[in-house]
């Protein structure tokens, strides 16, 4: 395993929001480090450990060291996009519904899929993908 991205960390103002925010909308865990201000993101089965490949990676949520983005701002870093599987549309009025708000809305990829950005409640940009199935059609209602 070589030149892999294999974890991802966010930062956060208010760690418990973000913890809970993620948590609600796409049943990641957490587990904080002894009393660091640090948590390790278990995003589900068929993730990359150490010793084993994967299909996607765990991560990180950090207590942020400075302000929060602006609203508005261009990216300063890199960014996460995270694959669904089917309800891409559902999910996406979901993240809303609990505190995010619209950075890219979702549009439809031919070739790649179905695919848009929230900004999450503290101001982190991330995506939301749904590839498309075999016969060139979205999963977006599979």
């Amino acid at each position: 395993m070589s030149n892999l991205v294999v974890h991802f960390e966010i930062h956060a103002s208010d760690p418990p929001r973000l913890i809970d925010f993620y948590t609600q909308l796409l049943g990641w865990q957490f587990t904080q480090f002894g009393d660091m201000p640090y948590w390790s993101i278990d995003t589900g089965d068929g993730a990359i450990a150490m010793d084993t490949p994967g299909r996607g990676i765990n991560g990180g949520l950090t207590q942020r060291q400075g302000p929060s983005p602006e609203r508005g701002a261009p990216v300063n870093g890199c960014n996460i996009v995270i694959g669904v599987e089917g309800g891409i549309d559902e999910l996406f009025r979901k993240g809303i519904d609990l505190g995010a708000t619209e950075a890219l809305p979702l549009s439809d990829m031919a070739g790649i899929g179905r695919l848009g950005y929230l900004l999450d409640p503290d101001g982190n940009v991330f995506g939301l993908i749904c590839p498309l199935l075999s016969d060139g059609t979205d999963a977006r209602n599979a």
